[in-house]
């Protein structure tokens, strides 16, 4: 699109008025004793006001935007009754308002050309303030991201109207990671040879009328036992788990189980291996689509990036069985040869407790989890389990003292296919879930835990959506994508075969005091 605005300074006028009258008062004695902050929070005030009107000078000299054509709508027939109308729109900068020519016939919804020129949305906020507010939702509450946007911004956006932002901004997530033009870019994209899915669940408090039935039930039968505090064990909120996954791709780190063990201490060896770092990594969380749904999505999302499945495939999980079975059953559908690998971390956490109920707090302790790691590591989780029973049997300790050992020694016996850890040390594959650990943390905690908050289910899924574009570094296309869908939307499926009209635009007005300009030619001397 060419604005034809060039040699027409009248619709800027306002916007020059104000910048002339800044820059003198830049220069006034008044000034000359305010501080660098002052003149930095007048230049922001004052500077917002001259951009507002610099936005709405460009949206006058863009005329009325009638139809260079005839306007049909998608069933073909021509709009012919013509009306001018104004909008609203709440930029970064301030409200503007424009004036445009729509289109329309008996009961169908009026078309506005130039609307569909410059893309307007069907609601009063722009874009940009909108990606501005979406951005701030996924990191703070909707009330801070309010306050901030009107703090940084020229614009006021109510609470209300940020938590529908919130709403829109999210709308495009599924759509866009199955896109077809990224998939083919992560097809392509030259990335390690493997290939990890890993899943966790993290709760989310919710609304009563938002949990799942089963959980709803439970929390309608419960009985607190005091009336004005909870009793030890008793919460006062109900949950609705987030399923939480992650999928990227890493190249080989072939280790021995020593270095494993040394890379555990706080202080590392001088010297060690560096660790290769997560590739392509998308990591996302829904508290609205069941275990199910996350892990199938999780599998495509798998499937985009290694279609002729030529990567050795990984399931990091941390021996949950509903985890397990989901992945397992995914893996059969798909058609996928699948190493699942349980949580080293979690068996370390198993022996650790394990130590306190047969050695006690005592420094011989961490002596005694080491050595057992060690041989858990070597593949050798079947007989670490058997010894510390017999342990705890040598040592005399009844049913009740011995809990955390036997925990230890059934979880290590209904895992042990899953922690073949000496094949996967020696063909370089991961075996600890600290991406996914970190991603319930990062995704879901840090944000949907706050003080007093319980959830809405739209809302809570639409920021985890929000938080998980950002935390995989998707936002920036992610923004793209949604505005030419918000096109297709809001302006393409009003017009036929989905092409608006063109829109005539003013031509360019020269000054009154400006000559015609003449071509130079040769005088001979």
């Amino acid at each position: 699109m060419e604005a034809h605005f060039g040699t027409n300074a009248q619709p800027f006028a306002a916007a020059r008025e104000d910048f002339d009258r800044l820059i003198g008062r830049l220069g006034s004695a008044e000034m000359s004793t305010m501080s660098h902050s002052q003149v930095e929070a007048l230049l922001f005030s004052e500077g917002n006001t001259v951009l507002r009107k610099l936005f709405q000078g460009y949206l006058d000299s863009l005329g009325s935007g009638a139809a260079n054509g005839p306007v049909r709508g998608p069933e073909g027939a021509e709009r012919t009754h013509r009306r001018e109308a104004g909008r609203n729109l709440m930029t970064r900068f301030g409200s503007v308002r424009m004036e445009r020519v729509g289109y329309g016939c008996r009961e169908v919804e009026m078309a506005y050309p130039l609307d569909a020129q410059l893309n307007m949305p069907a609601h009063l906020y722009s874009f940009g303030l909108e990606r501005l507010v979406a951005q701030e939702v996924a990191k703070n509450s909707f009330a801070q991201a309010a306050m901030t946007v009107e703090r940084t911004t020229g614009a006021h956006v109510p609470k209300r109207q940020v938590e529908d932002i919130a709403l829109r901004a999210a709308l495009d997530f599924d759509a866009y990671y199955g896109e077809v033009e990224r998939a083919a870019a992560l097809g392509a994209a030259d990335s390690g040879p493997i290939l990890v899915i890993t899943a966790d669940g993290k709760g989310v408090v919710m609304r009563k009328e938002d949990l799942r039935e089963a959980t709803r039930k439970a929390a309608e039968t419960r009985e607190h036992k005091l009336t004005t505090r909870l009793s030890k064990g008793e919460k006062r909120n109900a949950k609705r788990m987030a399923e939480v996954a992650a999928v990227y791709t890493i190249q080989p780190h072939m280790r021995t189980a020593q270095e494993v063990i040394g890379q555990l201490r706080p202080v590392r060896a001088v010297g060690a291996a560096k660790r290769p770092r997560p590739e392509y990594k998308r990591t996302w969380a829904s508290v609205k689509k069941e275990a199910a749904e996350v892990i199938d999505d999780a599998f495509q999302e798998a499937l985009r990036r290694d279609p002729d499945r030529k990567k050795r495939w990984v399931a990091l999980v941390d021996g949950n069985k509903t985890q397990l079975k989901l992945i397992q059953a995914a893996a059969e559908r798909y058609g996928v040869e699948l190493t699942i690998v349980v949580d080293f971390i979690h068996a370390l956490e198993y022996l650790w407790k394990a130590s306190r109920e047969l050695l006690g707090e005592t420094s011989d302790a961490e002596d005694w989890v080491l050595e057992r790691a060690i041989r858990v590591l070597d593949g050798d989780a079947s007989l670490v389990a058997a010894a510390i029973r017999r342990s705890a049997t040598k040592r005399g300790l009844k049913t009740e003292k011995r809990k955390a050992v036997d925990d230890c020694a059934d979880y290590l016996l209904a895992y042990a296919e899953f922690m073949r850890y000496d094949a996967c040390l020696k063909a370089g594959l991961p075996i600890a879930t600290g991406v996914i650990e970190g991603a319930c943390r990062h995704l879901v905690k840090d944000r949907m835990d706050l003080t007093g908050a319980r959830w809405g289910l739209q809302r809570a899924e639409a920021v985890l959506q929000l938080r998980a574009l950002q935390a995989s570094g998707d936002f920036d296309e992610y923004w793209d994508f949604h505005e030419r869908q918000e096109y297709l939307r809001n302006h393409a499926a009003k017009y036929l075969d989905g092409a608006p009209p063109p829109v005539v635009l003013p031509k360019p007005h020269r000054k009154r005091n400006e000559k015609s300009a003449r071509p130079l030619r040769l005088v001979k001397s």
